[in-house]
């Protein structure tokens, strides 16, 4: 079996999804002329959870003021729209509503709007009279507007990340997956198999690597952890596996997409990890329904027999999975009847539009969400970075990650250097 040796880079960049390319974009317009590349297992960036997204340009309104999440938020926002203006990209910032649809619901409300206060995000609050004005066919009891959500394609907006990488002599190399990541304090040696040609390995060398892996980063990480000490300023990443969550979507028919003008949210559950249904009118005019959150049987779990059985086990067993489940274990079966019967989703959706019938939905895609979960059965909320000797790992990167990839790119390129200096 052959290798083949390339020549040394400055820095290599493990995953091709929206935070990886906006990573090597950045390295490469603060540091021009560097050697850098960017190596990605599919046929095309932006594959899984890039170019599986609802398309939503995140105002930042929901997240714990002072987090990773709501800082990085806000900056990349901003500087996303203006990549998007400057690029020819097209996006809209349509606004949304966020909808209390009981009584019950109305302190949550409160809260979501304490936090978009302390976070700097536009918002009003708004009448029924006026939800109606804004969006006819939703019923609530109380609700805010949010002028500023945008939608835009993440897919595009990776094309344009990718274009830009190779304008300024970067190279973006797909069908590379990364299967050994050996870094020590004189480099990173980067083995596995091109796919391109399937009897291929390669052998990459790099003064530094930045791993975007996703679905894949608590293997990366946990690999290089093992042949390095461990940062003191974070915890072992033993105490966190990611766990893939399968979304679930409906669409509705073109001669119902009317139902909804723009977005249309529900006040989360405090209690429950996830947002819970909602409607997004998408750039290309389609409108979706969803998602629900259920178990994925794989990394790359897209459907309910997409199953990967040693991962599986692996999932099951462990015990921060365990402790998930039985905190979440309701709402987890309430998802799954969600997933396995139309009615029960349907249900879910008629609480913001009671007009809604299960014939007006016709099945879209899914998406896999990526979650690291630590031992003790807490999902992590934030933006999660590690860092082993000239290695820095993205180890949690969910929503809004996609709005706030410049950010977190401008974060982890600082976090890289501050950690290897000779980066």
């Amino acid at each position: 079996m052959k290798h083949s040796f390339s020549p040394a880079r400055d820095l290599a960049v493990i995953g091709g999804g929206i935070v990886g390319l906006a990573t090597a974009m950045t390295w490469l317009q603060t540091r021009p002329g560097s050697r850098v590349t960017v190596l990605e297992t599919e046929a095309r960036v932006g594959q899984h959870q890039s170019g599986h997204n609802s398309g939503v340009i995140h105002s930042g309104i929901y997240y714990q003021p002072g987090s990773e999440k709501a800082l990085l938020c806000r900056e990349g926002k901003t500087k996303l729209e203006a990549f998007c203006e400057k690029h020819g990209i097209r996006w809209e910032k349509c606004g949304k509503v966020v909808v209390a649809t009981d009584p019950s619901e109305l302190s949550s409300l409160e809260r979501i709007i304490e936090r978009a206060d302390l976070n700097g995000v536009e918002f009003r609050r708004i009448t029924i009279d006026q939800l109606r004005q804004l969006e006819p066919s939703v019923a609530g009891v109380d609700a805010i507007v949010v002028p500023e959500t945008g939608i835009v394609d993440y897919r595009s907006v990776c094309d344009a990340y990718r274009h830009c990488i190779e304008e300024m002599g970067g190279s973006v190399q797909l069908g590379f997956q990364v299967q050994r990541l050996d870094a020590d304090d004189s480099g990173v040696r980067l083995a596995g198999v091109d796919h391109n040609q399937s009897s291929r390995k390669f052998d990459i060398r790099a003064r530094s690597a930045i791993a975007c892996a996703g679905l894949h980063s608590d293997t990366l990480v946990r690999q290089s952890e093992s042949d390095a000490s461990r940062s003191d300023t974070e915890s072992s990443s033993e105490e966190v596996r990611i766990i893939p969550f399968r979304g679930e979507y409906y669409e509705l028919r073109p001669e119902r997409r009317g139902l909804c003008r723009n977005l249309i949210y529900p006040v989360p559950d405090p209690a429950f990890p996830f947002l819970g249904v909602h409607f997004t009118r998408m750039i290309d005019g389609n409108v979706e329904c969803g998602p629900n959150a259920v178990l994925a049987l794989a990394r790359e779990g897209y459907r309910w027999r997409d199953i990967d059985v040693r991962y599986l086990q692996r999932t099951l067993g462990y015990s921060g999975f365990r402790r998930l489940i039985q905190k979440h274990w309701r709402k987890g079966l309430g998802e799954m009847n969600r997933s396995l019967r139309k009615s029960a989703f349907v249900s879910a959706l008629q609480k913001l539009i009671p007009e809604l019938r299960a014939s007006d939905l016709i099945p879209a895609r899914a998406g896999v969400r990526a979650q690291a979960v630590r031992a003790n059965g807490e999902l992590v909320d934030d933006f999660l970075f590690r860092s082993t000797p000239n290695v820095t790992h993205v180890l949690n990167a969910p929503s809004p990650a996609a709005t706030a990839s410049l950010a977190i790119a401008r974060r982890v390129i600082e976090q890289h250097q501050k950690q290897n200096p000779n980066a």
